[in-house]
């Protein structure tokens, strides 16, 4: 056992006993963890506020390898308080929590914390939290050792690209195409553009209803067909989108 200070969000939380908590922290250092919070479901507890569900801090622990460690300290590094005041947000970020905690059962890489932490900070700045979880979607799924060939077509390599398919494994030129569904234009150089694109540089992306209804379409058929992942915070956040139409 060693006292460390890792860099983490908070993924999960659940009661244990009484007056603790068990929480899964995503940390930079030691990729995904768990953490037993001693007495933080006290009123009285220092760390009642700071073991909740997204938050991004320094924790202070008792580090052990393959075992539970224990939390005692936090420093919070971003409060994500324009997430955490608008219920759509928390729903997008909690879907990528979710998301997150399957890839790291998958690939447990450091890098991912990354990424996660860079996508929670642009939604909390104004990005279109419906684009940036596009973008962590499609990351992931070269973690997840599934990637689309968003490059060329699928099948004969032309890049001459007709439209995309989920049952041919990404872009499908004319030559190639059958009874897929063609899509916008716009919807191809998008998508790969959110494929590739460095999310530290992103500022805004002004993306049409139809073209991300195309997208987020494509990658929950993909997830579905070549994942075998289920996320319940992906029906939940179906729900609360239809809500704001």
């Amino acid at each position: 056992m060693k006292l460390v200070k890792v860099k983490g969000i908070i993924i999960s939380e659940s009661n244990y006993r009484e007056t603790s908590k068990l929480l899964k922290i995503i940390t930079k250092e030691y990729g995904l963890i768990g953490v037993l919070a001693k007495g933080a479901k006290s009123l009285k507890s220092k760390l009642r506020a700071f073991t909740t569900k997204l938050t991004y801090a320094e924790f202070q622990i008792y580090y052990k390898e393959d075992k539970l460690s224990t939390l005692v300290s936090v420093d919070i590094i971003n409060p994500l308080v324009n997430i955490k005041s608008d219920l759509l947000k928390i729903s997008y970020s909690y879907f990528l929590l979710e998301l997150t905690n399957q890839v790291l059962k998958e690939s447990n890489i450091n890098k991912i914390f990354d990424i996660l932490s860079i996508s929670l900070e642009k939604i909390n700045d104004g990005c279109d939290p419906a684009i940036i979880s596009n973008i962590l979607e499609l990351k992931y799924l070269n973690y997840l050792g599934v990637n689309p060939n968003l490059d060329c077509c699928a099948l004969c390599k032309n890049t001459n690209i007709l439209t995309i398919s989920t049952s041919k494994g990404g872009f499908i030129c004319k030559n190639c195409h059958t009874n897929e569904k063609i899509v916008d234009i716009k919807t191809i150089k998008i998508i790969r553009m959110l494929y590739y694109v460095d999310i530290n540089k992103i500022t805004k992306i002004d993306v049409s209803d139809k073209i991300k209804e195309e997208i987020d379409s494509f990658i929950n058929e993909y997830y579905e067909k070549y994942t075998g992942l289920y996320l319940k915070s992906k029906k939940f956040l179906k729900n609360i989108k239809n809500s704001y139409v």
